[in-house]
């Protein structure tokens, strides 16, 4: 969930493109797809503390191994959720386009050209590699909004939140 120290982890780069490396992309792959509305997934998320990604949006599906992204200057908001806080939608202003880099499963270059949608999915997902939530990017009084409505036992703790 949103508040488990072990999304707050660095992955590690992956150096060993081997079986054990293919068998966490297609398990990422179906749990990413076990769950209507998901479009993408980090490793982290799952306790896998290494540097790969899965997508699936609007027709454009993969993974990424030790992804770099290349972000527009063209920047948007528009509402954004995660599945470590199930339920909760937040504007968030990304970048509209995005050039990804990495390998495949296999070792082979790749490389993704995405807007709208995808690119705020891959830069979604390259954050949780860096042990980022998509919460960091908010200002610090919209940040409490948002923690109080995905943790409502934080809030009560915390008390009242303006």
């Amino acid at each position: 969930m949103f508040d488990d120290p072990v999304l707050r982890s660095v992955a590690e780069p992956v150096h060993d493109f081997d079986r054990e490396l293919r068998r966490l992309v297609k398990s990422l792959t179906a749990t990413m797809r076990a769950g209507a509305g998901r479009a993408g997934l980090a490793a982290p998320q799952v306790g896998e503390p290494v540097r790969v990604v899965v997508y699936d949006y609007d027709g454009k599906s993969g993974h990424l191994v030790n992804p770099r992204l290349e972000l527009s200057e063209r920047r948007v908001v528009a509402d954004e959720a995660c599945l470590s806080a199930p339920g909760v939608w937040w504007p968030l202003e990304r970048s509209y386009l995005v050039t990804a880099r990495g390998r495949d499963m296999f070792g082979k270059s790749v490389t993704v050209r995405a807007l709208g949608v995808l690119a705020r999915v891959l830069q979604h997902e390259a954050d949780h590699l860096d042990g980022v939530l998509f919460s960091d990017h908010l200002e610090a009084a919209e940040r409490e909004r948002f923690l109080a409505a995905a943790l409502p036992s934080r809030a009560s703790r915390a008390g009242p939140v303006s």
